[in-house]
């Protein structure tokens, strides 16, 4: 990517609380301006990314810091990240569709509308991921990336990687009871991954500090070889800031 100034748009489809950008797409949009997918990277969103509105990339590969602004609004910012731990182990696949059962949106969702765990998304317009506990602490579901996810060569894009890493970190925690948005996400991908192949996520809770909540999520194909891999802090809300 350029150094020089980019404008991109955040759609409605990407909606995560339905006023603003889901978390996990607006970090691997950003991210994919600041440094390669294969390092890990760390976006900080600032305020509720803003739906349909041209937004400025200012930054790229050679500068410390990319930042996404909305006017003179800082919306996120991404640089060069780290893992502070190891990846989430596998589950098999069998395990991963048994706890989707157990997803607690599927009964008491604070955001049905969002782009990747939301319950009213019809399939091919949502990732539909339904993360549910199979241990405390513990989610694990399966990703199928549809074809509209895709390139020419059924490639699914990293922003789409990083979507589908990031919801199922925050169903760790009690989502229904304390409802929470993405602060802060660190995450790295392959670019190997395709339409029509399910993977399986799991999420593990880190801990739980005030406002705060630290998960971790990892994303493997079925050779068990991981796509892709995410830390996240999350943030309680008054859900009804963001209706």
């Amino acid at each position: 990517m350029s150094d020089s100034t980019t404008q991109v748009t955040i759609a409605r489809r990407f909606a995560g609380p339905p006023s603003s950008g889901n978390g996990g797409y607006t970090s691997g949009l950003l991210a994919s301006y600041a440094g390669p997918h294969d390092q890990p990277m760390t976006v900080t969103l600032r305020t509720p990314p803003p739906l349909e509105t041209a937004l400025d990339v200012e930054g790229g590969p050679d500068h410390a810091t990319t930042r996404l602004l909305a006017g003179d609004l800082l919306v996120a910012e991404a640089g060069a990240g780290s893992f502070s731990g190891d990846t989430v182990p596998p589950v098999t696949l069998a395990d991963a569709r048994a706890a989707e059962a157990s997803y607690r949106g599927l009964h008491d969702h604070p955001f049905t509308g969002c782009f990747v765990c939301g319950t009213a998304r019809a399939d091919g317009d949502g990732l539909r991921l339904r993360p549910g506990l199979f241990a405390p602490g513990l989610t694990a579901c399966v990703w199928t990336p549809h074809p509209s996810l895709a390139d020419e060569e059924g490639r699914v894009a990293p922003v789409f990687i990083w979507s589908a890493l990031d919801c199922p970190g925050g169903w760790t925690s009690d989502l229904d009871a304390r409802p929470l948005v993405l602060g802060r996400m660190t995450a790295s991908t392959t670019d190997q991954v395709t339409v029509g192949t399910a993977y399986t996520i799991v999420g593990r809770l880190l801990a739980e500090e005030g406002r705060k909540t630290l998960t971790a999520t990892t994303a493997y194909d079925d050779e068990g070889r991981v796509v892709g891999r995410a830390e996240h802090v999350w943030i309680a809300i008054d859900p009804t800031r963001f209706s």
